[in-house]
């Protein structure tokens, strides 16, 4: 067995997708119950967290929409600055925390800032540390909603993987919470789709990996907008900046991001199966296909390829089971490319994935953030 945290960490997220999914059902009449009492058509949703936990919100916002009309995402790192521009203090708030640790400096100060601004505010925790600050704070408290997740998650490595899948997949479930029971199939697909990625393309993509790239471009739209912004930080992190990395949605890439691209890029374009979305992806692959050479270009779909017929694709990633891209669960199993590029890219650059950061630069909890009444 691989001695790695990261290589056991990305591999143990299909079981921790089913582990999540059974302790939520055993629990979901309580946690329906505070749903519905915390959330009125007034009430103000904000998604937050920090880093990569912040991202969990970018990704969810397309999706969670659809029953949530007043959600969005705001990091942790935007509210400790900002919170009075960015809480309405006359609305009523539920503020859901995606934390791995739960002791990250601004998710505490997130929280203490809501608190003190808003005269009405409901928190959903939803953390992987039973130890952490925000864990311990729920006790006692019937405004606050604590989902904690599998021991497992709370990953050990520097980089989150199966805590980062695992949160985003419990928020998608919470929107579903009153009849979670009819989802368990396509939550199960989802899994299926994560193994039979692993197990099909991981060889392939440990090859594309080791190839001489100095940047990364990682792209989707709507909600896959939100996993390659995961993805180019997994990507970037991993090889302690070696790569650097950028993220956009397939239209916004044009507007002066795509000058990034040169011979020793890797493009990994997150593609949807919704025709309507798709015609404009197909539109800049071709564009950037034409206009440049990278070391790789990755295709990742739901379903069937798209017809390309002038590209030279080096890897197309097809998701093989249900649901399709367009359903609601079916973003989680994106991120795998990211985390598995981030793994193997690491390696080749002779680093520690456990332990990338050989500067010290960053941390698994960031360090000297000082903050300030």
């Amino acid at each position: 067995m691989n001695t790695s945290f990261t290589f056991n960490e990305i591999h143990q997220q299909p079981a921790m997708w089913r582990k999540e999914l059974k302790a939520l059902l055993e629990k979901q009449e309580e946690v329906s119950a505070f749903m519905h009492n915390y959330l009125t058509p007034d009430t103000d949703i904000v998604l937050t967290g920090a880093g990569t936990s912040a991202f969990i919100g970018d990704a969810l916002c397309p999706v969670m929409r659809g029953m949530w009309r007043n959600v969005r995402s705001v990091a942790t790192t935007d509210l400790v600055t900002h919170a009075k521009y960015l809480l309405d203090a006359e609305r009523p708030l539920l503020l859901v925390s995606f934390a791995r640790s739960g002791n990250s400096p601004e998710s505490v100060a997130a929280v203490n800032l809501a608190n003190k601004l808003c005269k009405n505010v409901a928190h959903v925790y939803i953390t992987c540390n039973k130890n952490g600050k925000l864990a311990l704070q729920a006790e006692g408290k019937d405004n606050i909603l604590l989902l904690l997740l599998p021991e497992e998650t709370d990953d050990k490595s520097l980089a989150m993987t199966s805590s980062f899948s695992t949160m985003l997949l419990t928020c998608l479930m919470l929107g579903h919470i009153d009849t979670l029971e009819n989802d368990v199939e396509m939550i199960d697909s989802v899994a299926q789709n994560a193994e039979a990625v692993m197990a099909e393309y991981e060889e392939q993509l440990k090859e594309i990996a080791s190839r001489p790239f100095e940047r990364g471009v990682f792209l989707g739209s709507g909600a896959l907008k939100g996993i390659a912004e995961e993805c180019h930080l997994k990507l970037q992190e991993l090889t302690d900046g070696a790569v650097v990395c950028k993220f956009d949605s397939f239209l916004g890439f044009r507007h002066g991001p795509k000058a990034v691209v040169n011979s020793k890029s890797i493009v990994v374009y997150l593609m949807t199966e919704q025709e309507e979305v798709q015609r404009y992806e197909r539109d800049l692959v071709k564009q950037v296909d034409a206009n440049n050479k990278p070391v790789a270009q990755i295709i990742v779909i739901a379903g069937e390829a798209p017809e390309l017929p002038d590209v030279k694709a080096d890897l197309v990633v097809r998701m093989p089971y249900g649901p399709k891209k367009n359903d609601f669960y079916g973003i989680v199993a994106y991120v795998l490319l990211g985390q598995l590029l981030g793994y193997y890219a690491s390696l080749a650059h002779g680093l520690n994935p456990d332990a990338p950061s050989v500067s010290g630069n960053i941390h698994r909890v960031v360090e000297g953030v000082t903050i300030y009444e």
